[in-house]
């Protein structure tokens, strides 16, 4: 069964180039999408490895903004359009890391090809639900560069209406929805839906924190609900009240070890390097 993994990244090639060394098997090929705002040169090494590609239309990647959805969702597009048939296609950044074997992740999809895996926070037990509906009612110029830009978004929104979600939907999302794990079915409905230039797309642009609500909300308002499991198969740990997920360490070992996640994020080799080291050697023990 051939798995393509889709890896965001816009920092640390040496990092990204040790995923993909650790994540070496036969059916894994790589697609690497580098933000647009980064030099792609200091990247360009990895092509040589074993199943390495890099995604052709790279998008900008803003934080909070559209702009980092649309490029997932174009990189999963150009994955889908390539000569080669895939069963899943898992989003990664390249500061995940996997914390299971490669054949252990390999055969949990083998036996999984029926569903997809998305998260989604339930609204009566989660804070996230609390100040959601802004990310989408209020205009957001996230994704626009100009002077007095904060400015304008202040003012637009003291005079404009609350603005509507152009589908009706029931919302899905949380602070650790933006990376999936989603069977061959899913990922064409995605595209396929999240079309550039339909309505939802024009409304999306002055969102934000698009890539957190997005595709579980098309998934799970779509026929193929049944086949959506709440699990995004990656550890977490996303303090409360935090904007970001912790960068794990080797005080994060222990847990590493007793997840039954298959990834973990996030990593950084600037910041705490260890980790990595102690991963590979459970790994290749």
């Amino acid at each position: 069964m051939r798995i393509a993994h889709i890896i965001i990244t816009h920092k640390n090639p040496e990092q990204l180039e040790r995923l993909l060394k650790q994540m070496q098997h036969p059916d894994f090929d790589f697609y690497i999408h580098v933000d647009q705002k980064i030099d792609i040169r200091p990247f360009e090494y990895v092509a040589e490895m074993e199943g390495v590609s890099f995604i052709r239309d790279r998008g900008l990647c803003n934080w909070g903004g559209y702009s980092t959805l649309r490029a997932m969702v174009n990189s999963l597009k150009e994955v889908l359009d390539n000569e080669v048939d895939y069963e899943f296609y898992n989003l990664l950044s390249a500061q995940d890391y996997p914390i299971k074997t490669n054949q252990e992740i390999h055969d949990f999809f083998l036996d999984h090809k029926e569903e997809s895996f998305v998260f989604y926070e339930p609204k009566d037990e989660s804070d996230w639900w609390d100040g959601a509906v802004n990310r989408f009612e209020k205009y957001h110029l996230t994704d626009f560069n100009f002077r007095g830009k904060s400015t304008v978004e202040r003012l637009i929104n003291m005079v404009m209406p609350r603005r509507k979600f152009p589908v009706p939907m029931e919302l899905y999302g949380g602070s650790k929805s933006s990376w999936w794990s989603l069977n061959k079915e899913a990922a064409v409905y995605v595209t396929d839906y999240l079309k550039p230039g339909n309505n939802l797309d024009r409304f999306l642009k002055y969102c934000w924190g698009t890539d957190e609500f997005v595709i579980p909300t098309v998934l799970l308002n779509s026929p193929l609900k049944a086949t959506m499991v709440n699990n995004n198969l990656r550890y977490i740990d996303f303090p409360p009240g935090k904007a970001n997920p912790k960068v794990l360490g080797v005080e994060d070992m222990d847990k590493l070890i007793r997840s039954s996640m298959l990834f973990a994020r996030k990593f950084d080799i600037d910041v705490s390097p260890g980790i990595l080291d102690k991963i590979d050697g459970h790994l290749n023990q």
